[in-house]
């Protein structure tokens, strides 16, 4: 009599397909799929291996491979992918804990989230919260903080103290979230560094806030055994090479204080061998300082980028090409390349456009490209992009002028103020008659409320929040 064997639709641990099949007296498993192989490729990068086996385990009903297949689509950032993951994850949300969190942080992340995916996100991330999985406190909390207007009833800042009364370890950063959505972030330097230190060895997003801390300090000292930390840690495993690169990144930004572009070079080339994406950041280093290397060498890491299908690499090369100060400018070429960016879910490459567009850099103004790009950039977090906005509609350029529109965008662009904008503000505020206020002030309200209260520059907390890195860290 044959043997009915019924394998439950869930990983089993620590047994392989390979594993199951001799178990149950098979013979001839080497073809079969194997989670514990894709876990391995996925740790040395070899994502096309982990996704093949990831994918044959997913289709069989293994709830921790569908959830491992997801996150390497979520992992390319292309909208496309990102629309597979989500059903990726709702096939295994029924039965994972690790899936509902997932799945709660794309909805919480995802930017037209309608109300009714805000509230799921906030039930789902709650349910694996219940159920022990990590990284759920910091993406409600930013639930609260974007969508105050979806969740009346809950004040983010009582919510965090709760939780950090409760000794959650999650709750700290939280707390830090919230320091950076209320711009109180310097205000707070001491706990943030207090917060990170404490937690530095089971989150390892702390390497790059406690960087930004001491950068922002101009405290070289810290910072450089801060560095030595980071190397330790990458040696022996504890941190993927994306948060080194997330670090060198740091050491580059010079809106955060004065710069060590060097150390943030030797950590980039260190780890760009096994982490594709730190080619793109190398070229983005040298165009930011030109006297790290020459053209030919930012344009060979563009071209590892690009090879390993990074879009930030279709990015740069777009802005070279638009902007013509390291190579020729090429409208044609700077449109192919920030359009392949923008597919792949590139904010700035749709600021980019627009402004082609705007500028008319391809032969004409295209206002409706224009206003549709931009519009995107916009509400996607690219500050620049509401100042192009309400320029476009000031000007008139090929479009006709509407003062309505042009005041609701200069408003939106005082969230990142510069000389031009509050001029351009001050100037439609006093043009716009009193029977057209009352629907300016309507429209501002009525977008505002569209995007939510974060935007673009918490840091790389908030992307924590809501991506993990995929570098087969977490055990599957």
């Amino acid at each position: 009599m044959p043997v009915n064997v019924q394998i439950p639709n869930r990983q089993f641990p620590g047994l392989t397909l390979c594993g199951l099949a001799l178990a149950i007296g098979l013979a001839g498993c080497a073809g079969l799929p194997d989670q514990r192989l894709a876990n391995e490729a996925l740790k040395r990068g070899d994502t096309a291996l982990a996704e093949q086996n990831y994918r044959q385990l997913a289709d069989l009903g293994y709830s921790e491979a569908q959830v491992g297949l997801a996150d390497i689509q979520v992992e390319t950032r292309d909208p496309a992918k990102l629309k597979e993951a989500e059903a990726t994850y709702r096939a295994a949300a029924d039965i994972s804990p690790r899936a509902q969190a997932r799945l709660g942080r794309l909805l919480a992340a995802k930017p037209d989230a309608s109300e009714a995916e805000r509230q799921e996100a906030e039930t789902l991330l709650k349910k694996a919260f219940a159920n022990g999985e990590g990284n759920t406190l910091i993406p409600l909390a930013m639930l609260y903080l974007q969508y105050p207007q979806s969740f009346p009833n809950t004040n983010a800042q009582q919510q965090i103290d709760q939780w950090r009364a409760a000794g959650y370890p999650e709750a700290g950063l939280a707390q830090v979230l919230l320091y950076r959505t209320q711009n109180t972030y310097d205000q707070h330097l001491a706990e943030v560094e207090r917060i990170c230190k404490a937690a530095l060895n089971t989150t390892d997003i702390c390497y790059v806030e406690l960087a930004t801390v001491y950068q922002k300090r101009g405290q070289a000292e810290q910072q450089a055994a801060l560095i030595e930390q980071v190397k330790n840690a990458y040696q022996r495993g504890a941190i993927p090479a994306t948060r080194v690169d997330s670090v060198a990144r740091v050491l580059a930004d010079r809106t955060l204080g004065q710069t060590d572009e060097k150390t943030a070079q030797v950590l980039l080339e260190q780890v760009a061998p096994v982490n594709p994406g730190s080619w793109v950041s190398l070229a983005q280093l040298l165009y930011d300082f030109p006297e790290l290397g020459d053209t030919d060498t930012l344009m060979a890491y563009i071209d590892k980028g690009r090879a390993a299908e990074q879009p930030r690499a279709e990015l740069l090369l777009g802005r070279l090409y638009y902007e013509g100060k390291t190579v020729p400018a090429d409208a044609q070429q700077a449109e192919t390349h920030l359009l392949s960016a923008a597919n792949a879910g590139e904010i700035s490459a749709h600021y980019y456009l627009g402004q082609l567009y705007r500028r008319g850099y391809l032969g004409k103004v295209d206002p409706q490209k224009a206003v549709d790009h931009l519009l995107t950039a916009a509400r996607g977090g690219q500050l620049s992009a509401d100042y192009a906005l309400a320029q476009l509609f000031s000007e008139g350029h090929g479009i006709r002028q509407d003062p309505v529109n042009a005041w609701v965008f200069s408003q939106l662009a005082q969230a990142n103020p510069s000389d031009q904008s509050q001029a351009l503000a001050t100037q439609l505020d006093q043009q716009l008659t009193p029977a057209q206020r009352p629907q300016a002030q309507r429209l501002l309200q009525q977008e505002r409320q569209a995007r939510g209260a974060i935007g673009q520059g918490v840091g790389a907390l908030a992307l924590q929040a809501v991506q993990e890195p995929v570098e087969g860290e977490d055990s599957l």
